[in-house]
């Protein structure tokens, strides 16, 4: 049987490729660092605890082990922060952990990126081809992915390795975006839009099964050697109908009033919150997140369709956020 390492397998997207690939038959170890949720717990797989800041912790994770695939979903992942924390733990841990792999002859190492790698404006539906990094991305956390994907373009051969790239990540448990937007709501008197679109926009959604799903893809499949994936379920889902949805799901009777400003009346306020958070947003918006809310991240998933199809796997429907 393939053996496979998870790194981050204790979080949210980490702990579901778990059971995703235990499910698939796959004997599945681990790499977790404090805290674990209950569903990697009760996958009943191998755990190592190592930290990606560590490098020591990152050389024993292959000290009695062999692996056919490595895939690389931990990482420091928030709007905000500190540069040399993104540098260390989203890029220094790749390289020490990409170059672990190759030298221990691991088949396939799958890098979980960002979609946040093109940047943060309006999209129409663009391909992969047609996409470009972000090279003046400024906030730490896409700037470092962006640097990862290139060193491994770089250093490692492109048969050997592969990106994906999910946009918003939800369902299956979700501890990131649907709390945090369920809390917005809960707590604002109004649902406030900023800029032109006025809620009319595409907001990202990618099921975090179809993540799983595509990180097999990309593991398995010959043509991805090499290649980035974009992660985004086919289902257009506007910001407006996001919001509306988690209300009738979270707050059952909740009238939701929803106002459409400029983006310059909210942002010194994100300027502020941005400069007053350290680990984690400490209010909303971020400059980042008004980024996010504010443009039309609508790309092309075509690719990801066709690397499902082409390894016999189909993508996943689901109309629920909880």
């Amino acid at each position: 049987m393939e053996r496979i390492l998870i790194t981050g397998a204790g979080g949210y997207i980490g702990s579901n490729a778990v059971v995703y690939f235990t499910r698939k038959g796959y004997v599945v170890t681990g790499m977790v660092r404090h805290h674990v949720c209950d569903r990697f717990r009760n996958a009943g797989v191998e755990a190592i605890r190592a930290d990606l800041c560590d490098s020591a912790s990152l050389e024993a994770l292959f000290a009695s082990r062999s692996y056919d695939y490595v895939l690389h979903i931990a990482a420091l992942a928030s709007d905000v922060g500190r540069d040399a924390d993104f540098r260390i733990a989203n890029f220094e841990a790749v390289k020490q952990l990409a170059s672990l792999a190759m030298r221990h002859n691991v088949r396939r190492f799958v890098y979980l990126s960002t979609a946040d790698v093109y940047g943060l404006h309006d999209f129409h539906g663009e391909t992969e081809e047609q996409l470009a990094f972000d090279m003046n991305a400024t906030n730490p956390y896409p700037k470092y992915k962006i640097r990862s994907e290139q060193w491994l373009a770089a250093n490692v051969p492109p048969e050997r390795f592969a990106c994906v790239r999910p946009c918003v990540v939800f369902g299956n448990g979700d501890t990131t975006i649907t709390p945090r937007t369920v809390a917005y709501l809960k707590s604002s008197p109004a649902v406030f839009h900023f800029g032109k679109w006025k809620g009319r926009n595409r907001w990202p959604l990618a099921h975090v099964e179809n993540v799983c799903r595509s990180l097999h893809a990309a593991m398995i499949l010959q043509d991805a050697g090499g290649q980035g994936v974009t992660i985004l379920d086919s289902k257009c889902t506007t910001l407006h109908a996001y919001y509306l949805q988690l209300a009738r799901e979270f707050l059952p009777g909740k009238t939701l009033r929803e106002v459409a400003l400029p983006r310059w009346v909210i942002w010194p306020f994100a300027r502020l919150s941005t400069a007053l958070s350290r680990h984690r947003p400490l209010f909303d918006p971020t400059l980042y997140a008004l980024d996010t809310i504010s443009h039309n991240l609508d790309f092309s998933n075509a690719r990801m369709r066709k690397w499902l199809h082409a390894t016999n796997l189909e993508e996943y429907v689901c109309d629920s956020y909880q």
